[in-house]
C-alpha cells in the first residue's frame, strides 16, 4: 500500500480561491475591511496564491464591486501570489491601475455555459483575451487560465474530454502559463478526473495544469487523489468551503481547503499551509455569513461534529 504512495507528487501547491470564487455567490454583503482581514489571515496560514478579487462589472456581481480598495488594502506578503480574475480590457486595466501583479481569465468547455456567464461563446472569450494576456506579458505579468464546465454543464450535460483539450490548446496558444480545470457542478468522478488528465497531460506539463473542483456530490476529494495519481500538484480550494456558480444551479462550493490540507497532511504531502491557521480565517468570515460553512474539518474544528 505504501507503494502507491510514493509515486504521488511530494508537494502540493494549493491556490485558495475563497476571497473571489468562494465569495462571489454570499447573498450577505461582507464588508471591505473584513475581506481584507480574511486575506491577511490566508496569508498568514502559509498560502502560496490567494485569488484576491475579481474586476467584472460590479452590476454583474455586487460583492465584488469594492475590487480595487480590498486589493489595495491587503498586506501582501513576500513569496506570496495574489491573482486577481479579469473578464476583460476594462477588468484588465482597473486590475493593473490597483496595483494587480497576476491575473486570471475565464472560458468554458461548454457553449451554452459561456453564453450564460460572460455573453460570448467560446471562440469570442478567446479573442477578448488576446489583448488582455498580451498586455499583462507586456508588464512581466503571471496569468492563469480558467475552463469551467470540464465535466458537465447545467445546460448541456456531460462535456466530452475533446471539447476540453481544444480550449485547452487555444488558451496555451494565447501564452496564458497555467490552467486550472474546473468541475462547476460538481458531477466529475475520480475515473473521469484520471481520463481527462491523461489527455491534457499530453499537451501540457503538469507544472502548469492545476485541478478546481467543486463538492456538490461529495466526490471533490476523492477526485483530487485521482489528479494526484495522475501526476497533477496545483489544486484549488476555498477556505471554509464556500463558493458555488451564479451560472451553475444547484452548484455547491468549492472543495474546502481545510478538508483538502487535512488529507494531504495525513498522506504526507506537504503543502506549507498551517491548517490551524486557515480554519482561524474561515471563522472570521463565518461571523459574517447567514449560513454554516459546508467544511467537515471545519465543523469538527468548531465542535459541531
Amino acid at each position: 500500500m505504501a507503494a502507491v504512495f510514493d509515486s504521488l507528487p511530494k508537494r502540493v501547491t494549493v491556490v485558495e480561491v475563497g476571497p473571489r470564487d468562494g465569495l462571489q455567490n454570499e447573498r450577505v454583503l461582507i464588508p471591505t475591511d473584513v475581506k481584507v482581514r480574511f486575506v491577511d489571515a490566508l496569508s498568514d496560514a502559509g498560502l502560496p496564491a490567494i485569488e484576491v478579487t475579481s474586476f467584472v462589472s460590479p452590476n454583474a456581481i455586487p460583492q465584488l464591486a469594492d475590487a480595487e480598495d480590498v486589493l489595495s488594502a491587503i498586506a501582501r506578503k513576500p513569496g506570496v501570489r495574489y491573482p486577481v480574475l479579469v473578464p476583460n480590457e476594462r477588468g484588465f486595466e482597473r486590475a493593473l491601475a490597483a496595483g494587480a501583479h497576476e491575473i486570471a481569465v475565464f472560458t468554458a468547455a461548454s457553449e451554452t455555459f459561456n453564453k450564460h456567464n460572460i455573453n460570448a461563446t467560446i471562440a469570442e472569450s478567446i479573442e477578448r483575451f488576446k489583448p488582455v494576456v498580451a498586455g499583462a506579458k507586456k508588464h512581466d505579468m503571471r496569468v492563469r487560465g480558467y475552463v469551467s464546465t470540464c465535466f458537465g454543464c447545467p445546460y448541456e450535460g456531460p462535456i466530452k474530454p475533446a471539447a476540453v483539450l481544444d480550449v485547452v490548446t487555444k488558451l496555451l496558444t494565447l501564452g496564458v502559463d497555467e490552467i486550472s480545470i474546473g468541475d462547476t457542478i460538481g458531477v466529475a468522478t475520480p475515473r473521469q478526473v484520471a481520463e481527462l488528465c491523461a489527455l491534457l497531460l499530453k499537451k501540457i506539463d503538469a507544472g502548469r495544469l492545476a485541478l478546481h473542483l467543486h463538492d456538490t456530490r461529495g466526490t471533490a476529494l476523492a477526485n483530487i487523489v485521482a489528479g494526484l495519481q495522475s501526476g497533477v500538484a496545483i489544486f484549488d480550494s476555498s477556505a471554509g468551503g464556500l463558493g458555488g456558480c451564479p451560472y451553475a444551479p444547484g452548484a455547491a462550493g468549492n472543495v474546502a481547503t481545510e478538508d483538502l490540507i487535512y488529507m494531504l497532511n495525513g498522506m504526507g504531502i506537504e503543502t506549507g499551509v498551517s491548517l490551524d491557521k486557515v480554519v482561524r480565517a474561515s471563522a472570521l468570515l463565518a461571523a459574517q455569513l447567514d449560513h454554516p460553512l459546508t467544511s467537515k474539518y471545519y465543523q469538527a474544528a468548531i465542535g459541531k461534529t
